[in-house]
């Protein structure tokens, strides 16, 4: 799976890698984690990086709170999986990062490592994203239904996305049976708008030429921590 990964590469970088534009500077994340939101590019605004939550929220849901366990989509069943197939066939979208982050067990205990190009250059992740509006309720609307009083705020609209992953490459399998869909650079235009067929082409496994992964304090274990440290390496 990929429940964290790391987008500290500067801003003007990555303008210009994913030619899009930030209506909001963005602050430097070497902890990204599910429910914060972070950055992508939307297939239907594709010049600039829009935040969103992570948490894939479906239309249909009645509470938000099913967004915890919707953080990945398989790329395996990604098109029949009621919570994903509509997003796949409509909304899809580019989640920049520049690193990502799997535990292994050893000792009793979880070591993490931090995976990445050696180069620590941007990457985009295949994601998913969806618009949630919360159920309307009678609250709120007055002492008499229909009196044409009504009171509530329109609903905010929430707005999440998901990871795609996909088998491992060999590095990573050392790791973790799972690992984010990363799209090479000329993949990135299909994935956002090609037809559906098209898009399932490249849910595979990207090979591990010119990746790194290597231990990191167990200090990203707390999404609270988020800051240069955590990216270092150290010894196991």
């Amino acid at each position: 799976m990929c429940g964290r990964y790391s987008l500290f590469t500067p801003q003007e970088e990555l303008a210009e890698r994913f030619d899009a534009t930030f209506e909001t500077p963005p602050e430097p994340r070497y902890n990204c984690a599910p429910g914060q939101r972070l950055p992508v590019v939307t297939d239907d605004d594709p010049e600039t990086f829009r935040f969103l939550k992570w948490g894939l929220v479906p239309q249909w849901a009645d509470d938000q709170s099913v967004g915890n366990n919707l953080i990945n989509a398989r790329a395996e069943t990604v098109r029949e999986k009621p919570s994903f197939r509509d997003a796949f066939e409509r909304r899809r979208c580019l989640v920049p990062a520049d690193g990502f982050y799997e535990w292994v067990s050893a000792d009793n205990a979880k070591q993490p490592y931090r995976v990445a190009f050696e180069d620590d250059r941007p990457f985009a992740m295949a994601g998913l994203w969806e618009r949630w509006k919360p159920p309307q309720t009678q609250a709120g609307l007055g002492d008499f239904a229909g009196d044409g009083d009504a009171t509530d705020a329109e609903p905010e609209i929430l707005e999440t996305f998901t990871v795609v992953t996909a088998e491992p490459n060999e590095l990573v399998s050392d790791l973790h049976d799972r690992m984010s869909v990363i799209l090479a650079p000329d993949e990135e235009e299909t994935w956002l708008h090609g037809d559906a067929a098209d898009a399932e082409s490249l849910l595979d496994t990207h090979p591990d030429t010119e990746m790194r992964a290597y231990p990191v304090s167990t200090r990203v274990n707390s999404p609270v921590n988020d800051d240069a440290d955590i990216i270092e390496p150290v010894e196991v």
